[in-house]
Formats: C-alpha cells, sequence, structure tokens
C-alpha cells in the first residue's frame, strides 16, 4: 500500500474510532465483522488458576456502563468494585441492582477498594460495605495505629483484608516488606494486595517479594513502570522493565488462586487504548510461556 493510502486508511479507522462510545467498541466491531466469516475461531480458554481482573480505579474517569462495556469488549469478567461506581453507603436494594447490572455483562464483582480507613469508624464502615456487598475480600489501607482494632474486625467479619502498597508516592505502606512486618504476626486473614509497579518503583523487587510474602498475597495489581525509582513512569504493560514470562511462571509456581487485576494509570482520561494494549500482552505471554 503506498503511503498516502496508509495513511488515508489509517485517518479513517481513527474517525470511526472517535464515533464510538469508546474506542474499545469500534475496534471489537471490525473483529467481529471479521470473525463472522470463520465460525472455527474460538475463545481462548482461562487455563491459569489465577483470574485476570480489572481494578475499578482504571475508570475513575468513567461511569459503571462505560467500565462493563470495556471489560465485556475485552472478554473479561472479574471486578474490584470501587466506591465512586457503588458507594459506601449504598443501602441492599442498590447493591442488588448494582450486581445485576454486572450479571448482565458477565462481570463478577470479586472485592471492594481500595478503601482508605483513618477511624475506627471508618474501619467499622469499610468492613459492613464489604459485607453488605457480599465480598468476602477488602483491599484497604488502614492506618498502621488502627491495625489492632482492623485484626479484631478481620476477625469478626471473616473476611480477609489486602492492604494496598504505594510505592514512594505515599509514606504508608510504601513496599511489600512494610506490609508484611505489619501483619506477619496478625491474623491470618490479614495480608497484601501486592501492586507490582508501585513496589518496584520504591526500590523493592516485586517478584522476589511475590516469592518471600506469597502466602499473604490476596490480590496484586497488574501494571508496568519504566525504571525501578520514584522517576520512573507508569507504561502499558510490556513496554516496562518487569519480567513478565517470570512473573507469570511464578504464579503457576506458587499456585496463586487470586486476581491479577490491571491497575491502568497512564493517560487516565482516555485509557483504552492502553488497556487493551495491556490485556493483550499479558494474555499473550500467558498463552506464550504453557
Amino acid at each position: 500500500m503506498k503511503r498516502r493510502n496508509f495513511i488515508m486508511s489509517s485517518m479513517a479507522g481513527m474517525a470511526t474510532l472517535a464515533m464510538s462510545s469508546t474506542p474499545l467498541e469500534a475496534l471489537a466491531s471490525k473483529t467481529s465483522e471479521k470473525s463472522s466469516a470463520n465460525s472455527t475461531i474460538k475463545k481462548p480458554v482461562q487455563e491459569e488458576e489465577f483470574h485476570l481482573g480489572m481494578a475499578g480505579y482504571s475508570f475513575v474517569h468513567f461511569d459503571l456502563e462505560t467500565t462493563l462495556k470495556t471489560l465485556q469488549t475485552l472478554d473479561m469478567h472479574y471486578l474490584c468494585i470501587k466506591d465512586f461506581h457503588l458507594p459506601l453507603d449504598s443501602n441492599e436494594e442498590q447493591i442488588a441492582a448494582f450486581h445485576q447490572k454486572l450479571a448482565d455483562y458477565g462481570v463478577k464483582g470479586y472485592a471492594v477498594g481500595p478503601i482508605y480507613m483513618k477511624s475506627k469508624a471508618e474501619v467499622d464502615r469499610a468492613f459492613a460495605y464489604a459485607r453488605r456487598v457480599g465480598v468476602n475480600l477488602l483491599v484497604g489501607v488502614p492506618n498502621y495505629e488502627l491495625l489492632d482494632y482492623v485484626e479484631e474486625v478481620v476477625k469478626q467479619y471473616d473476611i480477609r483484608l489486602a492492604i494496598h502498597l504505594h510505592g514512594p508516592d505515599m509514606p504508608l505502606y510504601p513496599d511489600a516488606t512494610d506490609i508484611w512486618n505489619h501483619v506477619k504476626d496478625r491474623d491470618e486473614r490479614m495480608g497484601m494486595c501486592l501492586d507490582i509497579g508501585h513496589n518496584l518503583r520504591y526500590g523493592s523487587d516485586s517478584l522476589a517479594d511475590y516469592i518471600r510474602y506469597h502466602k499473604r498475597v490476596f490480590d496484586m495489581h497488574l501494571k508496568d513502570v519504566t525504571a525501578p525509582t520514584k522517576a520512573g513512569q507508569r507504561a502499558e504493560v510490556g513496554r516496562g522493565i518487569i519480567d513478565f514470562p517470570r512473573f507469570i511462571k511464578l504464579l503457576r509456581k506458587y499456585h496463586y488462586t487470586g486476581a491479577v487485576s490491571l491497575e491502568h494509570e497512564k493517560d487516565m482520561k482516555n485509557p483504552f487504548m492502553g488497556i487493551a494494549e495491556s490485556i493483550g500482552f499479558f494474555r499473550g505471554v500467558c498463552q506464550a510461556t504453557r
């Protein structure tokens, strides 16, 4: 194809994307047109012990409908619920309607959070919310001084807590080792959400930390970064420095059965292409390393 024709074709494709409610819907439409001519094409079968999910925070600038349409287009079925999609004060009727909407798109809300807890009242509110929503995993960030009380509430509700780490951007739980040191002698239902990108930006080896602390890793945030320092930028999965073939092999070796949820924090007001690229790359590595 000549360069001029290639450019014109590309511009036409971009116009189609722009007119769609999300760019991914346009891609899905084109893909379905091509695949309908060949009925032998099958969707990839989920063969991993872990689940590929989506962190709700990836869609902080978008409503639930857009979020679920994106997950449907990507053939994704697990969502960590954020309170901007389902408020903390939601009643049973609202929660039931929320779950029905997820079910309509083939999606399950497997956890809630991250939820920040700066007082005992906020701890109570977070765990009561998780129970009403009907999940057994709360991704949370309780202040250090609340951990004794949090442990009591974990026992009371029998809900696991996955403390989310923040890397160099916050002093609270900067890496996996910090979380481990605060939970290792506490109830076994207290563990971590291992954010492999934030952890690496703090200068910690995310893969080595998974090996060390895997028994207390209840949830994982999938992302990539460009450097193991605070200066490292968020990147689409596969464009940074994380060794994903080795990461996936470690998940299999230690029989991780939780969710690996993409938390896409780049271009958050227009994340769709980055999300699709990241999910496609991760699935490709899973396939290639089987």
